[in-house]
């Protein structure tokens, strides 16, 4: 595993070291006042397409996507670094092209569209004209394991006919959200992990109802977390993505690249977040001492350093690793890494909220905003209990008797 960046990646991190600070920072308090004017929350203000357009003439766009007749043709290990600058913002992302739920729908579709499905879907994607969501979580299963899902697939001639209820299905909200990727039980009879199938269903089909968009601590980010009903809703069979009983495995390979961006955003997040903590040390003074100079306060700081640099480490290792072997062999990195920059994200975070005090908690700094995503990362993609497991069954596989 080589520790340095080749001169592509090197090019890629300094044009969009730059952009963060020529745009994204000084644009955040620009888009939160949009934000605040306008009266549908889930619509994107005008400076995002600004923003994007700038982006894309410098040539900072769909970075995220490994395929060079889609993307920029970056492995993983290569993607991480500028996945991390990018998680130094809330409303990086998207100015990139580079945004959850898009980016995995748009590796599936890439991988596993038929050209009509890539021509309708994908290509506007590519383009960020358009923004989809996926249709997994449920709420009336345990969806940590997926094959509880009983939303239903029925093949009814040359059409499939869903009903069911999800939620937490992120973007829904967006009036651009135009593709719901949606997995439901289409084979029960089929062996465990083969009775899944995922199919595209267009927002505006009949029968298909988005019932309320659910806050994340009080956050309505991310265009909208959203409970569907779905009720007899009608599509061609021609939208099956992949084959018939295969949405499960597909649903998996979506995720592995996922928790990667997930992951780096974390560790870009928490370097911000130690950044502003030693900034407020350096600037406040208690009980006649600089919080600089308190021992618990530099404890502080020298930890949070540790964690983000262990992360960072574990994190590309991961990605080397998925990139050498693939990502069925890396799947327990990948759950390493899902729970180690889950860690750390909330401690460094939640330590930077302590030394700013009442300003911490308030929405004048991102640190609040930054809690809540990463709390939430200790459940997205896969709850911190499923993935000790996967890690923990593969330790004692190594142990096991002959």
């Amino acid at each position: 595993m080589e520790f340095e960046f080749s001169p592509k990646v090197n090019e890629y991190r300094e044009k969009l070291l730059d952009f963060m600070d020529s745009y994204i920072y000084p644009a955040e308090q620009t888009y939160r006042d949009q934000m605040l004017a306008q009266e549908d929350r889930h619509t994107q203000p005008p400076i995002m397409e600004d923003l994007k357009k700038e982006a894309r003439s410098r040539g900072l766009w769909n970075l995220f996507l490994p395929n060079p007749k889609w993307g920029a043709g970056l492995t993983n290990f290569e993607y991480a670094p500028l996945s991390e600058i990018m998680g130094r913002s809330p409303i990086a992302s998207e100015v990139f092209n580079c945004s959850a739920p898009d980016t995995g729908n748009m590796e599936i579709l890439a991988e596993f569209g038929t050209q009509e499905q890539q021509d309708t879907w994908l290509k506007p994607l590519l383009e960020g004209e358009i923004r989809s969501c996926f249709g997994m979580t449920e709420p009336e299963v345990a969806s940590s394991d997926p094959t509880n899902i009983q939303s239903t697939i029925v093949a009814d001639g040359d059409e499939y006919v869903i009903n069911g209820r999800k939620w937490w299905t992120s973007g829904a909200a967006d009036p651009r959200c135009k593709i719901n990727l949606f997995i439901g039980k289409s084979h029960p009879d089929k062996e465990r992990y083969m009775q899944h199938s995922l199919v595209l269903i267009p927002m505006d089909s009949p029968g298909l109802e988005v019932v309320r968009t659910l806050p994340v601590f009080g956050y309505d980010g991310g265009h909208g977390h959203c409970e569907i009903s779905y009720e007899d809703v009608r599509i061609p069979t021609s939208n099956l993505l992949g084959q018939e009983g295969g949405g499960f495995l597909i649903g998996q390979a979506r995720l592995g690249p996922g928790r990667i961006h997930h992951c780096m955003r974390a560790v870009g997040m928490s370097e911000r977040a130690l950044e502003l903590m030693c900034k407020r040390a350096n600037s406040r003074v208690a009980f006649g001492v600089p919080l600089s100079k308190q021992g618990v306060i530099r404890d502080w700081i020298a930890e949070s350093r540790v964690k983000i640099e262990q992360a960072r480490l574990l994190v590309l290792k991961a990605a080397w690793m998925m990139d050498t072997v693939g990502n069925q062999q890396a799947r327990t990195l990948i759950s390493a890494i899902k729970l180690a920059a889950a860690d750390m994200a909330t401690y460094v975070i939640d330590r930077a909220i302590q030394v700013h005090g009442g300003a911490g908690v308030s929405d004048d700094f991102p640190l609040a905003a930054m809690y809540a995503y990463a709390r939430t990362l200790h459940i997205v993609d896969g709850a911190d209990e499923v993935h000790k497991m996967v890690i923990s069954r593969e330790e004692l596989r190594n142990w096991a008797p002959a």
